[in-house]
């Protein structure tokens, strides 16, 4: 899918072509947002800009996710975009920019501000497998890669049914945001044949070590994505662990 196997998981309102090539030694993927695409959810970033939130805003969604993509097409690592919308149409106009770029569709099931969850978005969809199915249906229809961004200890959510609905629909990566239940990688790895990229804590050689060893395929550092000294470290560190299972 990429290498190395360490990914930039996005930052909303940080997270673009600029602070994806400022570590691109440092990693094989970066997911750029997340970018709300609807009026809804276009509404509730409005609102989250209020009370002192950063997120991105330009006035054509679908020509900022064009332009932030040329921008990295001679860039050494795989982009990755990761939206926010409550409905599918806009999902299919970004996931066709996405094919045409080579690059991955993230669809954001993990935001749990309540703006966006109200509008449709982020989290409210790990509560509605068919909502979510159709989300990722739509995003697997235009040809790009899907990825779902999704986070553990959610009440009332069973991570491995989502993992099989994402997979069902046609998703090709699981982006999980592991919260304190780290060994949730190990369950959706052995249940699924999704890309399983693990977030959360990601910082050196342990960190690394107990998600890989737990199954997941790549590892994802979010808040210190523009720490060169932790990135060289878990890149390091994935790619002497994998070299070891490998001998």
């Amino acid at each position: 899918m990429f290498e190395p196997r360490v990914a930039l998981a996005s930052l909303s309102g940080e997270s673009d072509a600029a602070w994806a090539r400022a570590v691109a030694e440092h990693v094989g993927c970066a997911f750029l947002g997340g970018i709300a695409l609807d009026d809804a959810t276009r509404d509730a970033a409005r609102r989250l800009v209020e009370r002192d939130r950063c997120e991105f805003l330009p006035a054509d969604p679908v020509g900022f996710v064009d332009e932030q993509l040329g921008a990295l097409e001679t860039a050494p690592l795989q982009p990755g975009i990761n939206v926010r919308s409550a409905t599918t149409e806009p999902i299919r106009r970004i996931g066709t920019v996405c094919h045409d770029h080579g690059t991955i569709l993230e669809l954001n099931a993990h935001c749990r501000q309540t703006e966006m969850c109200r509008a449709g978005a982020g989290e409210s969809l790990l509560r509605d497998s068919d909502r979510l199915a159709e989300h990722v249906s739509a995003a697997h229809g235009t040809g790009a890669n899907v990825s779902v961004k999704v986070r553990a200890e959610v009440e009332g959510v069973d991570l491995v049914s989502v993992a099989e609905t994402v997979e069902q629909a046609g998703g090709d990566i699981l982006h999980v945001d592991a919260m304190d239940s780290e060994r949730v990688v190990e369950r959706l790895s052995n249940t699924t044949d999704l890309f399983v990229i693990a977030n959360n804590g990601v910082r050196g050689r342990e960190s690394v070590r107990e998600y890989l060893d737990y199954g997941a395929d790549a590892v994802s550092v979010g808040r210190a994505s523009d720490d060169r000294d932790v990135l060289r470290a878990v890149r390091e560190a994935v790619e002497t662990e994998r070299r070891e299972v490998a001998r």
